[in-house]
């Protein structure tokens, strides 16, 4: 299936925020949002979106990043080219919050004028803020998808994830490797022990797989079993959105 992808430009309270717009050609099937992994807006990222738009979604991926810089990008050739994007993106991570994250997708429903249910996909850092979207506004993001999730678990902090699971209505899966050398499946033994039981949330285990094992352009952690698995679960649930 054709589709169009092309970047918006949103209005925020911080200023100008990017969004990487993708559409199917014909009336589509449903909405969902991305909230990205910690490299950013990339080709990757617009590789997948336009998977989905020929599996008929029009999607949103808000950049992020936006108050700090504009479409900041850590792919393996820039990281190789230069060992400072990496201590570049750990910074720009760092001055994420989680009510900015919900605030600029709302934004960017916004801005392609977007109403009613939709679905969201996170990756690492973004599956924190799929947590956060279907438990702050249930009606709204009424399906979700957690690819090699991060930061699911802080014991620090009185509204850790795991600790609101129960808030959780719709349908979600996530998706995690045993090989996962960033954020290994012991770290969120916590949110998983407190879904087991959920009917409405499913997660897989793939054995061998690591953090980022998405991504067909990434040899070193690409997993054929865990990306099209968590990708065939993820249409599954977004299927239910035009029921």
């Amino acid at each position: 299936m054709e589709t169009e992808q092309h970047i918006i430009d949103a209005e925020t309270a911080g200023g100008s925020m990017a969004v990487l717009h993708t559409v199917p050609a014909g009336d589509p099937a449903g909405k969902v949002g991305i909230f990205f992994d910690a490299p950013g807006i990339r080709d990757a990222t617009a590789a997948f979106c336009r998977k989905l738009a020929g599996d008929g979604y029009e999607v949103i991926v808000p950049d992020l990043y936006h108050r700090d810089i504009r479409l900041f990008s850590a792919t393996p050739e820039k990281r190789a080219a230069d060992p400072g994007v990496v201590d570049q993106m750990r910074g720009l991570m760092a001055n994420l919050t989680d009510a900015n994250i919900q605030q600029d997708m709302d934004d960017a429903a916004q801005a392609v004028g977007w109403e009613g249910p939709m679905g969201c996909i996170g990756f690492c850092l973004g599956a924190r803020a799929v947590h956060r979207a279907m438990t702050r506004a249930p009606k709204r993001f009424v399906v979700g998808s957690m690819f090699h999730p991060s930061f699911l678990v802080y014991d620090s902090i009185p509204d850790s994830p795991h600790a609101s699971v129960s808030q959780l209505r719709g349908g979600l899966h996530i998706g995690i490797g045993t090989a996962d050398q960033v954020q290994s499946i012991e770290m969120h033994q916590q949110y998983f022990d407190a879904i087991a039981g959920m009917d409405n949330v499913e997660l897989s285990i793939f054995d061998g797989a690591d953090h980022g094992f998405t991504w067909p352009e990434y040899d070193a952690t690409y997993h054929h079993e865990a990306s099209t698995t968590c990708y065939g679960k993820t249409l599954a649930l977004l299927g239910t959105l035009a029921g």
